[in-house]
């Protein structure tokens, strides 16, 4: 029996409410109903007086689970999209990330984001707010592309004493799957290389590492082009070893990413690979991202304003060619 992306996050929440007292469930419908993607469905049952249903204000979510925290507590909240954490800004980014450094009391924090778009959700249910969250100081940001780092991230950011956005890939919830729950060992902050070659370089995070992937088995096929992907796992802290490593192999990158363009993740990586890798480079290091409109409703123009394989192939093509 397989292990879907969803699945994973479930148990590694059954797994900190058994062996860690701390630790506490917060969300819109998450107790009985089991979450708007059932990802706590069945742990209010087998966790009585620990997954709490909240009510429908972001802001207070994050304020209640704030001072949790600050007393010693370990809560996990369920955010039911990350569009929606917007509401709760001020508590994430003013209260969360700054309270050690004004204090020195830490604040262990997750906030889970289910994040990233799926056919026909439209602008307010498809955002990716990982950018906006890795920009202040304080937060860790974490984007699991896989069904192991899907439960080991999730066990390892609740055990970090640090507040942890926790961005979740909806389109991976049921489509993602493995034979079992394997663990690599790999911490947060530690790219991994998904693919290895020698071509080009793609960096990627999230559901973006597949279209990766696929792109790059598309490529090879095409022209024998061996293209390097790399899954970038946390975008604060950001890996720019691994990153600056493959760039040194392939000579060539493409910075690929779901989320608006505009001073996001991409154009980060861009910067710091031009700043620091700048006499590795063959070509001018390109990035590809949805496009800079509101997500649209309509699957087809869905699928047109995000990044495909399709499309990741022709920047890839554009790439090799200088």
């Amino acid at each position: 029996m397989s292990v879907t992306y969803v699945d994973a996050i479930r148990e590694a929440q059954e797994t900190l409410l058994r062996e860690d007292p701390r630790v506490f469930l917060y969300g819109q419908d998450i107790s009985k109903f089991g979450g708007a993607f059932k990802a706590t469905k069945g742990l209010a049952e087998a966790f009585p007086g620990r997954v709490l249903d909240s009510p429908i204000s972001e802001d207070a979510m994050i304020g209640m689970a704030v001072g949790a925290a600050i007393e010693g507590m370990r809560p996990i909240v369920e955010m039911q999209f990350a569009d929606f954490s917007s509401v709760a800004f001020n508590q994430i980014v003013n209260q969360a990330a700054t309270h050690y450094y004004r204090t020195g009391v830490p604040v262990p924090l997750t906030v889970r984001l289910p994040s990233g778009g799926t056919p026909g959700s439209g602008p307010f249910h498809s955002q990716s707010m990982e950018a906006i969250y890795a920009h202040y100081p304080g937060l860790v940001v974490v984007t699991p592309a896989t069904v192991a780092d899907a439960y080991h991230m999730l066990i390892d950011a609740v055990a970090m004493d640090d507040p942890v956005v926790y961005c979740e890939h909806k389109f991976l919830y049921r489509w993602l799957k493995a034979p079992r729950i394997n663990g690599d060992g790999l911490p947060i902050g530690k790219a991994r290389i998904t693919r290895p070659g020698k071509h080009a370089t793609v960096v990627a995070y999230s559901a973006m590492v597949h279209e990766a992937v696929r792109a790059a088995e598309r490529l090879r096929d095409e022209g024998g082009w061996e293209i390097e992907v790399v899954d970038l796992r946390s975008v604060k802290p950001l890996d720019m070893d691994t990153v600056l490593a493959s760039v040194s192999r392939t000579g060539r990158l493409l910075a690929l990413g779901e989320a608006f363009p505009w001073g996001g993740v991409t154009a980060e990586v861009v910067a710091r690979v031009c700043a620091e890798g700048f006499h590795l480079l063959d070509a001018p290091p390109r990035r590809l991202n949805s496009r800079d409109t509101p997500v649209p409703y309509h699957p087809k123009l869905w699928a047109a304003h995000r990044p495909t394989p399709e499309s990741i192939c022709i920047a890839l093509r554009e790439l090799l060619s200088f």
